[in-house]
Parts: structure tokens; sequence; C-alpha cells
């Protein structure tokens, strides 16, 4: 099988600049939304993606290895706040998708803290992988809020977990085997509070380059009103004759979509 894989990223039309942070490589692909503003967001989210990156030097990984990891970039911006008190309140999200070994062969894990999102699109249905840690998500949970309210709701945007917490968070960690012909949508929340389920389902299913689908999805977002900052990663995991790998002839990419 052959992975092809897109990423792009925009500040959008309301903020001043660019907290969010992504990762692709061979193996590891995240994005990650800082937060804390003039406290160092995009601090935080760097570090994140830089540590996560650091798993891609490795031969293989286990999902232990996703949560360590985790847990070390935590460990790394509370010693970032530690040498500059001035970043004192940043944090952010981490949320992606890695080749792992299990059982003996390669699988998907998926991680998450916070609220960006993993979506699956597989047999013309895309799913959301998973789950946000944000208030809107726990009263929905609890029965108070519908899925259309939360989407307005002025606590939206207010996460339950996060990197950067003198507890270390537990990432919520999926595993489970590779299917030819699945996509994924690895997205900050820029991306999913601008976009319904529908219009991401359909660019990702209409455009197959994943490259184009990236930056066909930011834009979406960023003329939908663009009030964050948007990211998306698109991976394609196609048939082919050789093993699941990234294909050299489409090493991933990313790009910076500037708003008119």
């Amino acid at each position: 099988m052959v992975l092809r894989v897109g990423a792009a990223t925009d500040v959008g039309r309301v903020r001043d600049h660019n907290e969010d942070s992504l990762l692709v490589s061979r193996s590891v692909f995240a994005v990650a939304d800082g937060m804390g503003g003039h406290a160092a967001g995009e601090v935080a989210s760097r570090i994140v993606t830089e540590t996560l990156g650091e798993l891609a030097e490795r031969e293989r990984l286990v999902p232990d290895d996703i949560v360590a990891a985790l847990a070390l970039a935590n460990t790394r911006l509370l010693e970032s706040v530690a040498r500059h008190p001035e970043q004192t309140g940043m944090g952010t999200t981490a949320t992606g998708l890695s080749v792992v070994s299990a059982g003996g062969s390669d699988h998907w894990a998926v991680f998450n803290v916070g609220d960006s999102r993993v979506y699956r699109l597989a047999n013309a249905e895309l799913n959301l992988v998973t789950v946000d840690h944000s208030e809107v998500q726990e009263m929905m949970d609890a029965g108070l809020l519908t899925a259309e309210q939360a989407a307005r709701h002025p606590l939206r945007n207010v996460v339950t977990r996060s990197l950067g917490t003198e507890v270390t968070p537990v990432p919520d960690l999926w595993v489970f085997p590779p299917s030819p012909g699945e996509r994924f949508v690895i997205c900050s929340d820029g991306l999913s509070n601008e976009l319904s389920r529908e219009q991401i389902r359909r660019i990702v299913a209409d455009v197959d380059d994943p490259q184009q689908a990236a930056v066909a999805l930011v834009a979406a977002a960023v003329d939908a009103g663009g009030r964050d900052n948007v990211t998306a990663i698109v991976v394609a995991l196609d048939a082919g004759e050789d093993e699941a790998d990234v294909d050299e002839d489409t090493a991933p990419r990313s790009a910076t979509r500037t708003s008119a």
C-alpha cells in the first residue's frame, strides 16, 4: 500500500498570527493548535510537533511511543515556561495519526488531546474518530446541548484537556488496522468550526490529490469566515504493490494559503 499526503495552513481572516503547527513525516502526521496569544501559543504548538517529529527517526513505533512523546512534549512546555516566564499560560492541543506496529503488523494509531480533530473517510462516509475534550462536548454528552447548539455556544472554544499543564494530560488513543482506499483529515478547530462534516466529506471525496484536497479544505474554511487559524492534513492510503509506506514519488508536502 502507498501513502499520499498533503497539508496546508492559513492564518485566517481575523487573527494576526498563526498559532497552529503541523507535522508531516514518514510515520507521524499531526496538528497542534496553540493557545495563549501573546503567551506564545505558537511556541507551544511548535514544541509539540517537533517532539512528535523525533519519532519519525525510529525504525518502528508502538502505541506507547506516542503516549511517551506527548508526555515529553508536556514536560518541554513546562520547562520552556520556567525559562521564559512571559510564556506563562501557553498551551496547545495535539492530534494526529501514526503508523505503529501492533500484533506484528502495521496499524494506525490516532491520538488526541484537546479539540483538534481526526476524521476518517471510508466507503464514501466521513466519520469523526476523535472525541473533543471541550466544555460543549461534555454538555452534549450530558444531554444538555444538541450538536447544533454546541456549534454556536459561547464556550465552544474552551478545552478541558491540553498540553502545557502541571499534571500531564492522558491522551486518547485508538489503534486499528489500515484499509486500502481510506482517507484521513487531521485539522485544527479553525476548520471544523467553519465547515460542516458534509462539506469536509465532499471536498475530500471529490479531490483525489491530497495536497489539493488540503488546500481546498483550508480555502473553504477561510472563505466561510476564517475566524481562527486553519490547518489541515489529508492522508490517503492507496492499494499498491509495495508494503505500507510513504510513496517517494508523492512525498509529503505542505502549503500555506494566503487569504486575499
